[in-house]
């Protein structure tokens, strides 16, 4: 897997293979960040006491198909090493070709019916043609209906010797507890952001490419534990730039927002200076960013914010200017100040991903943030309680726990005034 990878290609090139499916882990020992499973698996093979139905459970791309494809050659594999599958063998040989009969796999979101399931369960009466075992594997293996699943139990529960089922799925909850209690359960975990940015590295020098670290650690950050979804961003990465993947290039591609508009609008925010607030969000907004996109990257800039104000060093993604500024924010503002705005900017992330008019939804919901108390003081009261029967409870009597609280509405009514002044003044409309 040298320079001779083509990246690049001027016309249609019917071999091209995705980066994921090309540098796919062939051996147990390829696989990141799933030690614990792996070890579990490798053991079972070596004492030759593997079961009779596995179910694979975990996020997206952490690598419970891969595993999958790897156990079901490895049970086959006429020189397996150490529980490893030699790859070299005419078992192995074939698996890698998807010429074995033996193995398997069922898409279970396009393959849900009964009658789907009641096909596999007439074929596993038949003796594998070349392997030793006939494996299923069965992904999205929650999307079987439920007559599937019921036509499913049985042969999960008893099945012939020479056969083997892996389940895959990323919601095990959905599946009946029947089928649950009858499996090997394995949970796959979010691979950790250091080996995702190894195995980024590592493609990237395979491919010729030269890469700031900077960019690599973003990807890592981006794909959220899933390796694939980390490939997938490498990939266009790797088509778009000459033979250096930068910070900028990665921005640019995934469509995060310049630093400085978000610094902007967060420290508008923190100041309650709607004027600025409207201002920001209508450049946003007229600039084409997605806004659902734009809140996401505010949620994680505060995170990251967050985390920084307790001790924890920041990703190279952010430059030493960064770093002064947000020094300047968490200077003059509180972890609880913080963990408010995060809980804000969520719902307002959650309600705009169902509107049809994001972009009014967006600048109207900053604007009431702005109005909105950052903070709430927290009222303690100490209520002592006796332990002796009969001992009235000291504190305050119903009477008096009830406060008047007075509302001045000319408040409310002279600052909505002033907002809806502001909105003319900028040529923006007012829906009613």
């Amino acid at each position: 897997m040298g320079s001779d990878i083509p990246l690049f290609y001027g016309r249609l090139n019917l071999e091209y293979t995705a980066l994921y499916r090309r540098f796919r882990p062939q051996k147990f020992s390829e696989i990141y960040g799933q030690e614990h499973i792996v070890k579990t698996l490798q053991n079972q093979i070596i004492a030759g006491r593997v079961g009779h139905a596995y179910l694979f459970t975990g996020c997206r791309g952490c690598g419970k198909t891969t595993s999958a494809k790897i156990l079901a050659r490895a049970i086959n594999c006429l020189n397996p090493v150490n529980g490893e599958p030699c790859n070299e063998c005419s078992v192995c040989k074939a698996a890698l070709n998807e010429t074995l009969t033996d193995i398997v796999e069922m898409d279970a979101a396009s393959n849900n019916g009964v009658d789907d399931v009641r096909a596999i369960r007439d074929e596993v009466n038949f003796l594998p043609t070349v392997a030793k075992y006939r494996v299923y594997i069965i992904d999205e293996v929650h999307m079987l209906s439920t007559g599937a699943f019921n036509a499913l139990l049985k042969t999960l529960e008893e099945p012939p010797k020479h056969v083997k089922f892996i389940l895959a799925t990323t919601e095990p909850h959905k599946l009946p507890i029947t089928i649950l209690s009858r499996c090997q359960r394995f949970d796959f975990k979010a691979i950790d952001k250091g080996k995702i940015v190894d195995n980024l590295k590592s493609i990237c020098e395979k491919c010729n490419y030269e890469f700031d670290e900077a960019a690599m650690e973003l990807i890592a950050e981006l794909s959220e534990g899933a390796m694939r979804d980390a490939l997938s961003i490498l990939e266009r990465c790797l088509q778009d730039s000459e033979k250096k993947i930068t910070l900028d290039k990665v921005k640019e591609l995934v469509g995060i927002p310049e630093i400085t508009k978000i610094f902007n609008i967060v420290e508008a925010i923190f100041n309650r200076d709607i004027d600025n607030v409207i201002l920001l969000s209508n450049e946003i907004v007229n600039s084409g960013v997605d806004i659902d996109n734009f809140l996401f990257e505010i949620i994680r800039f505060l995170r990251d914010i967050l985390v920084y104000k307790v001790g924890v060093k920041l990703s190279n993604s952010y430059t030493e200017n960064d770093l002064k500024e947000i020094d300047k924010i968490i200077e003059h503002k509180t972890k609880e100040e913080l963990i408010f705005l995060i809980e804000k900017i969520s719902k307002i992330e959650n309600k705009i991903k169902n509107s049809l008019q994001k972009s009014i939804v967006f600048q109207t919901e900053l604007m009431m943030l702005c109005c909105e108390e950052v903070v709430e003081e927290k009222k303690t009261s100490a209520i002592k309680i006796s332990t002796k029967i009969g001992q009235k409870v000291d504190g305050p009597s119903e009477k008096n726990t009830a406060e008047t609280k007075i509302i001045d509405k000319s408040v409310n009514y002279d600052f909505w005034k002033n907002v809806l002044n502001k909105l003319k003044e900028e040529n923006l409309y007012v829906l009613y």
